[in-house]
């Protein structure tokens, strides 16, 4: 059973920082029901409810709804959504109520989905209740959610080896921070560490080390280190002689996620690229610039594996 997010490890109540997250396109959609008599549903069609249109109401109650989530559920955060729609299908007995939210936001819109279900149903609710006693409210559910880790859910996991380039970790005078923290990263999600190696910065092993890994099985190979503007910074210029081709849609992402938490971050030269089947991606040496690489890769990059063994997309 996984831990609930919204406790912290004391077991107190914690909202979850979504700060290292990716703003992306979420979608989500709930449903629910509410249940009241034929003639009150019939007299709704024939728009004679005392207290005036029902669904129209109903319906801007649950857009406004969605829009206040975060002011009526205390650990929500507050979210810039982009579209909030709700329609009716009006059965013999009950009326179903659909709700779609969407968002280009860091986490997702489950529960303004939700939310805008409730507050449409108890909105009908209310319009009827001097008409019906028996009403009942149920069923309330979220259908799917589409966006972030979610939308790139794989089950296949690449064998990882990883390299840091660093004179200093090399030489025992400094701790290997950031391929700690990348093996962790690649742990948690799931695979397995084949190779760990140190080398100086610069080091002519760097080609040899990566052939002979590919040969013996390993798929993606992560690099930290050595590629900022230094004289022995040569990391992306020994790894230009080896890719068959680059991935620039990595490299991008990459990048701007950088610029957006570090002006220079735009002086990195990180790259990524193929080489024969593996996927070869070099990161800075900074543990931050790491951290932000797995915010990055983990998981879209395991959809990469799909596409080269000719899964499709």
């Amino acid at each position: 059973m996984k831990e609930f997010s919204h406790l912290d490890k004391d077991g107190n109540v914690y909202m979850v920082d979504v700060t290292e997250k990716q703003v992306s396109m979420r979608t989500a959609k709930a449903e629910g029901k509410i249940f009241l008599s034929a003639e009150t549903i019939h007299k709704m069609k024939e728009d004679a409810i005392p207290k005036g249109n029902v669904l129209t109401t109903a319906k801007l109650a649950g857009i406004q709804a969605a829009k206040k989530t975060s002011e009526l559920i205390p650990m929500c955060h507050q979210l810039q959504l982009s579209h909030v729609d709700l329609t009716f299908e009006l059965k013999k007995k009950h009326i179903i109520i659909r709700s779609i939210v969407k968002t280009k936001e860091a986490t997702g819109v489950e529960m303004e989905a939700l939310t805008a279900v409730s507050a449409s149903a108890l909105t009908i609710y209310d319009m009827c209740k001097a008409l019906d006693k028996d009403m009942v409210l149920g069923e309330i559910a979220l259908i799917n959610k589409k966006g972030g880790t979610s939308s790139h859910t794989v089950t296949y996991r690449p064998l990882v080896g990883i390299i840091t380039m660093s004179d200093g970790v090399a030489a025992g005078s400094r701790e290997d921070k950031s391929g700690k923290i990348l093996s962790d990263g690649f742990k948690r999600a799931g695979c397995s560490i084949q190779k760990q190696l140190v080398l100086p910065d610069g080091s002519e092993e760097l080609r040899e080390t990566i052939q002979s890994w590919i040969d013996s099985g390993v798929e993606l190979i992560m690099t930290t280190g050595g590629t900022g503007l230094g004289p022995r910074d040569l990391t992306i210029s020994l790894m230009e002689t080896m890719f068959n081709s680059r991935l620039p849609g990595i490299e991008q992402a990459l990048h701007a996620y950088g610029r957006g938490k570090l002006a220079t971050a735009s002086l990195s030269r990180l790259a990524a690229g193929v080489v024969g089947p593996a996927i070869v991606i070099c990161l800075p040496g900074s543990p931050g610039a790491v951290r932000d690489g797995l915010v990055v890769l983990i998981p879209a990059i395991f959809h990469a594996y799909h596409m080269m063994k000719g899964e499709g997309h």
